[in-house]
């Protein structure tokens, strides 16, 4: 059922003025249409599935009735709020200590990749709401150390990508802990099979609240498409970074990991860029925030869920350098620019095996992309020396050149052609050039050879058999690489183990994984080029049943 409701003020929703005061104190006057139809329904008690893309005011949809509904006096786990990633849990933990800042709730955020001492003193001393990541959640109930015996409110937030990262076993396994008698509310972009049985099976008569998005896409955008090689992803954006006029320029990469990769490339190359990720600091983001609202930076590079919140109108580029499945996602992504009336530029890069995912976001925005192509070495060579010659223009204008003409006129006295002194002026004014080069891009390669297949089962990272494919050590797909996990068929390793491990422990999309094939003792699978380092970082944490597995290059 849709249900988007016309509510001007946050006081008509049945909330307690605190909660009202403190939704006031951080700039909103008015809930969006999610807020307004799912406040109300929750106060109540009743399951929610909540359908709505990012950035429509979710978090504060389920916060404010959680925070209201809190017995002030009982210092047990209350509420239960599931996020994929420790970014989006350290937000949503920040939000709730905002929104819950006059009636001094206890909030924790509990995430992997941190000790365990400090988390588990917290829940000790008393914790009534309680954000986390499926896989800590899941080691602390069976410490014995998260109690979920009172629980009254359960959420499961971005539901979709807990289940893309292969989050749905541990999902299930908490929620069995939780009390039959507790209130559910399920918030995803999309509602795919393995979701709606989710609910089917967790969830009591729950109230159903799509929110229509009414404007996909902004007219002043304009949206460019580039179709490379997912290795010549770094020398395109160089290229273009050459020839856009850019005021500033926000880049979406996938991970953490790439941010960081990326920010540093683009810096070594002369293009000073600051990488925006959940490895930061509260004070160290807003420190980069800063420096970006400021034009003290002009290059930021983000993940998707440390970009939320980020509300800044001088955007001028939004680059997806890693395309994004979700064309809801696109959607939020291109918006960050052409915002407070201005223009903005959205440019992506797109390899030729992502083809069916641009499809599906024209699809969606009912939009058509210009397929663009890449800039030549001449056409970036010719914008240098147009803007050299702007430059060169500029001074001979301001006629604030004295020094500088008195140092020609020596060279003339000496008997040099004024115009031969021009040019090696010229000349030594490009040599910051050569400092930046103008990288080779190889031509995209859109197909690839089948080979015969060989013998052993076939799967791909949904658990479908592959016909007619090649396994050796070598990836079948461009951008994809080969890496060898330690256990087979003997172990009991099935296509969904190796997807859910791999997602989990190095928290990346369980989607992007490619192709599986298990033999007795040991299974290849092929994850995307851009993933493997951090794949292969992760190694030590791998575990099968409880036995360590290990993960290496084929």
């Amino acid at each position: 059922m849709t249900n988007e409701q016309n509510v001007q003020d946050f006081s008509q929703l049945q909330l307690d003025p605190e909660l009202v005061q403190a939704v006031t104190e951080r700039g909103y006057t008015s809930p969006t249409p999610i807020q307004a139809a799912v406040i109300p329904t929750m106060l109540t008690g009743q399951d929610v599935i909540g359908q709505a893309q990012t950035g429509t005011g979710k978090t504060a949809a389920f916060a404010l009735p959680i925070l209201q509904n809190l017995e002030p006096t009982d210092w047990h786990v209350q509420s239960l709020v599931l996020a994929p990633t420790r970014e989006l849990a350290l937000q949503v933990s920040r939000a709730f200590q905002e929104y819950g800042r006059h009636r001094r709730a206890k909030v924790l955020a509990v995430y992997g990749g941190q000790p365990y001492g400090p988390q588990i003193r917290q829940l000790k001393q008393g914790a009534q709401i309680v954000v986390g990541t499926p896989g800590r959640l899941l080691d602390l109930i069976k410490r014995g150390i998260l109690d979920l015996s009172r629980v009254r409110t359960v959420v499961l937030d971005e539901a979709d990508e807990m289940l893309s990262m292969g989050f749905i076993e541990d999902i299930e396994t908490i929620l069995a802990q939780a009390p039959a008698e507790r209130q559910t509310a399920l918030f995803s972009a999309t509602l795919p099979p393995a979701i709606r049985r989710l609910a089917q099976r967790y969830m009591q008569e729950p109230q159903s609240i799509a929110i229509q998005q009414k404007q996909r896409t902004v007219a002043a955008i304009e949206q460019r498409v580039y179709l490379v090689n997912e290795s010549d992803k770094l020398a395109v954006l160089t290229r273009l970074f050459e020839v856009e006029s850019m005021d500033s320029a926000l880049i979406f990469a996938r991970t953490r990991h790439a941010t960081g990769q990326l920010a540093s490339e683009l810096t070594r190359r002369g293009y000073p860029a600051e990488a925006l990720n959940g490895d930061l600091s509260q004070e160290a983001r807003e420190r980069v925030l800063r420096r970006f609202q400021g034009h003290r930076t002009k290059v930021l590079v983000a993940t998707d869920i440390a970009a939320r919140g980020l509300d800044i109108d001088h955007i001028s580029h939004v680059f997806n350098f890693d395309l994004p499945q979700n064309p809801e996602v696109y959607v939020h992504r291109v918006g960050r620019t052409g915002r407070a009336g201005k223009t903005g530029v959205a440019i992506t890069l797109m390899t030729p095996k992502e083809q069916g995912a641009l499809r599906r976001i024209e699809k969606f925005t009912r939009q058509k992309m210009a397929l663009t192509p890449v800039p030549t070495t001449e056409a970036i060579q010719a914008r240098r020396d147009a803007d050299l010659l702007a430059r060169m223009t500029s001074w001979l204008e301001r006629g604030q050149s004295d020094r500088e003409r008195e140092m020609v006129a020596s060279l003339v006295q000496a008997g040099h052609d004024p115009l031969e002194v021009a040019a090696a002026a010229l000349k030594l004014a490009q040599a910051e050039e050569k400092r930046r080069p103008i990288e080779p891009v190889s031509p995209v390669r859109t197909g690839y050879a089948r080979k015969p297949a060989r013998q052993g089962k076939r799967f791909n990272s949904r658990g479908h058999r592959n016909g007619g494919r090649s396994y050796g050590n070598t990836a079948r797909e461009p951008g994809m690489v080969r890496l060898h996990f330690s256990a087979g068929r003997t172990q009991g390793v099935r296509p969904n183990d190796v997807v859910g491990i791999i997602a989990r422990q190095a928290e990346i999309p369980g989607r992007v994984i490619g192709a599986i094939r298990i033999q007795e003792q040991h299974t290849f699978v092929d994850v995307p080029e851009q993933f493997v380092e951090q794949v292969l970082a992760r190694n030590g944490r791998y575990q099968l049943r409880r036995r360590p597995v290990t993960i290496q290059r084929a």
